[in-house]
């Protein structure tokens, strides 16, 4: 298994360590085609991208592209905000982006305090308390993460089930509709060997994203070669190794809306 690109990485513009230059650099020294730099989302409250920065975030991507011949993709792992589906993503924010990640997280700014309690609050007690959640949040949560998989054109899930508990083949089912990635995240230990298996038998397709923080984590597979070792996804189910490139909803989505 050889990573092709890598889609999802952070920088200082949140709280990554290393620079966009390094990062790309780090992943032209390992031989990828593509990275994203996909720093966390404009609500989450510790560790956001400002919207203020897009500029220079954009003006570092191209000097990065332009100076090791390795594509760089603008990107941002967006914040679920909201029970109906909504991110963080604002239509006026689009143009500005090159790929679309989206993930639930902790510390950020939801749209009502009961999207907060529902979505987060409830999934992260259960989480510290080694539990599973009721069925009524999955529910909750499945439905959010559908929600917003349908009405945002999202083309990454970014550790899913970390923290916040859904119905694995329910989100897989939309995915696989609507054009989504599920990532396997090679930072976080977010699903099982046999739930990767359960999705992809629901028609899902995967990317493998390191979720760097820091340039010498760029393009790591480690978690991910341990889980698919036991074959629970078909390799071309996988569309970011062996020379394959994804393709992306909201690049088909930028073509038609401008």
């Amino acid at each position: 298994m050889n990573l092709t690109a890598d889609y999802h990485t952070h920088t200082p513009y949140s709280h990554g360590k290393n620079s966009v230059m390094e990062n790309v650099c780090a992943a032209k020294k390992l031989g990828l085609k593509e990275i994203a730099i996909t720093d966390h989302g404009f609500n989450h409250l510790l560790f956001g991208l400002r919207r203020k920065k897009l500029t220079a975030l954009r003006a570092e991507v191209i000097e990065a592209e332009s100076r090791t011949g390795v594509r760089v993709l603008m990107g941002m792992e967006s914040n679920l905000i909201s029970a109906d589906g909504r991110t963080d993503m604002k239509e006026g924010d689009l143009p500005f982006f090159d790929i679309y990640l989206m993930g639930i997280h902790e510390v950020v700014r939801y749209s009502t305090l009961s999207d907060a309690y529902n979505i987060m609050w409830k999934n992260y007690v259960a989480y510290a308390r080694g539990e599973r959640p009721s069925r009524s949040v999955v529910e909750n949560t499945t439905r959010a993460y559908i929600n917003a998989i349908k009405n945002n054109p999202v083309d990454i899930l970014t550790h899913i089930n970390y923290k916040c508990f859904c119905d694995l083949e329910e989100v897989a089912k939309a995915c696989a509709d609507y054009g989504t990635y599920i990532e396997i995240n090679t930072k976080k230990r977010h699903v099982s060997a046999e739930e990767l298996h359960s999705m992809a038998s629901c028609g899902a397709r995967f990317v493998i994203d390191s979720d760097a923080h820091s340039a010498d984590r760029v393009g790591d597979t480690a978690i991910a070669g341990e889980l698919l070792a036991s074959g629970c996804v078909p390799s071309e189910l996988i569309d970011n190794i062996d020379g394959r490139l994804p393709s992306f909803r909201f690049a088909e989505y930028k073509k038609i809306h401008g």
